[in-house]
């Protein structure tokens, strides 16, 4: 895996519809909490990876280059990575990699978007290929309920069974995001009011769906070296995880989803994590969608296939289960596209250095942080804990 590689400073913005700052405020305002959180200053980093969705999403062309005083980055080496909704995570690895290879000991990693100023939908309704997706798929609601569904019917899971899971889980991630100071959608909210909430892709409600949000997150990566030299309270890295494949929703399995099966695999092996129900004390699993994310544990190992609706009924993904999931309140909460897929690995930082505050898992010292993008083909997978 290289040379070890920790994450030694986190910081995110309140997120939701932030009229209130501009699009390189909003990312200073990330930024700024991670040098607060680490004790360090822009002098000290050697190096910015940033990212956001591509520049169709944002309405400016090499958007890294406008926010990069911001960041501090002027007279550093700066990329960008656009990777749909995985963009965070291939943030992540990028500044793992940045580090591990020896190149640099102190990295600065910055993902953002302000949904509010653009058109999302409409963006993710036409960027597709033209001819066969665009005309049915109708954005990320349309190609993930034809997953949901694919998914229900390949195992012959009950309608009303699976429903109900999505509901619990919808209810349980609106429920903790109550916790989490940055979380953008914040209610109350019954398993019955899901139940009714309108339908957007059959089977997926309103209630299913996660919100546009503005937002940013940064995170500081350090080398071994440095955070010895430092007496930081680390977060390491330990195995990463990354595989894209067809871009054409009509190729390769999506419910036995490879890209996710060898993400996390190559991750465990990294890891030397053999059974990841025991090994995992808590996970950020990318759900945009309820249904997606129980899909998810089955791919990640949680589970056999088929089984997910078991984990949700007997609380093992809940507060207080064998597997707490999500305890931020996940996308489903909380989605600036460009920031989501850091901001789990932040959440997972935080949890193992047992710095989460009132989302904390009691005792949390290895989690799996995750995201998926592009069109659908892209999922990443990092492990993260309090010792190596």
């Amino acid at each position: 895996m290289g040379h070890a590689v920790a994450i030694i400073g986190t910081g995110q913005t309140h997120c939701g519809k932030r009229t209130d700052v501009s699009y390189p405020e909003l990312i200073y305002e990330a930024v700024s909490r991670a040098f607060e959180d680490s004790g360090l200053s822009p002098d000290d980093i050697e190096a910015v990876v940033s990212g956001s969705m591509p520049p169709a999403m944002e309405g400016v062309n090499n958007p890294h280059l406008y926010w990069a005083d911001a960041m501090g980055a002027g007279g550093k080496p700066l990329i960008r990575i656009a990777t749909c909704g995985s963009t965070g995570i291939s943030l992540a690895h990028a500044g793992f990699y940045h580090v591990s290879s020896g190149l640099f000991d102190l990295v600065l990693v910055v993902g953002a978007e302000k949904m509010y100023e653009g058109n999302p939908q409409g963006v993710m309704a036409t960027v597709a290929d033209p001819f066969f997706q665009r005309p049915f798929l109708a954005g990320a609601p349309g190609i993930f309920a034809l997953q949901s569904n694919e998914w229900a019917h390949r195992y012959g899971l009950e309608e009303k069974r699976v429903r109900m899971a999505a509901a619990e889980l919808s209810v349980r991630n609106h429920t903790d995001a109550l916790d989490n100071p940055y979380a953008h959608i914040k209610v109350k909210i019954a398993v019955e009011d899901v139940l009714k909430s309108r339908v957007i892709a059959y089977p997926v409600r309103i209630l299913d769906v996660c919100p546009a949000s503005d937002g940013a997150c940064a995170v500081i990566m350090a080398s071994e070296r440095m955070v010895r030299k430092m007496g930081a309270k680390p977060a390491w890295i330990r195995g990463v995880g990354y595989c894209g494949e067809e871009a054409f929703f009509g190729e390769g399995d999506k419910v036995v989803w490879q890209a996710a099966i060898n993400a996390a695999k190559t991750a465990y092996k990294q890891a030397g994590i053999t059974d990841p129900r025991k090994e995992i004390d808590v996970a950020e699993v990318y759900n945009p969608f309820t249904f997606q994310e129980m899909l998810f544990y089955e791919c990640f190992g949680f589970c056999d296939f088929g089984q997910a609706c078991e984990l949700v009924e007997k609380g093992v993904v809940m507060r207080g289960g064998d597997l707490p999931c999500d305890p931020s309140g996940g996308v489903l909460c909380t989605n600036p596209i460009g920031a989501t897929g850091l901001q789990r690995a932040a959440e997972i930082a935080l949890q193992v250095t047992n710095k989460a505050g009132d989302h904390q898992i009691p005792g949390a010292s290895t989690g799996l942080t995750h995201a998926m993008g592009g069109l659908d083909q892209f999922n990443g997978i990092m492990i993260i804990s309090n010792s190596l």
